[in-house]
């Protein structure tokens, strides 16, 4: 039996929660010794530390991606795709807008 299907829902469900683990490896990578509440309130004040954020998170997703295509998950990697192209507008209107 195949252990990750091939499916649509798959990919965007990944592409979702890889964000959130660049999120989490950027916060402790950049600014450990912060507290969260501490690093919410500079992400409040300098918008450029998010738009780093989302990049790190686009990386992540890129790997991930690459690995799909590797393993010929096509719907899944397109999937994945999807809500990478959603976090790349993202991160052009926090550069351009914040």
């Amino acid at each position: 039996m195949e252990m990750v299907k091939d499916n649509y829902i798959l990919g965007v469900l990944v592409g979702l929660l890889m964000p959130f683990l660049g999120f989490l490896v950027f916060y402790e990578w950049k600014f450990g010794a912060f507290t969260l509440e501490e690093f919410l309130d500079l992400l409040n004040r300098q918008k450029s530390i998010l738009s780093a954020m989302i990049s790190i998170s686009l990386l992540i997703n890129g790997v991930v991606l690459t690995i799909f295509f590797q393993k010929q998950k096509d719907k899944t990697a397109k999937g994945l795709f999807f809500t990478t192209c959603i976090y790349a507008v993202i991160a052009i209107a926090c550069k351009w807008y914040l």
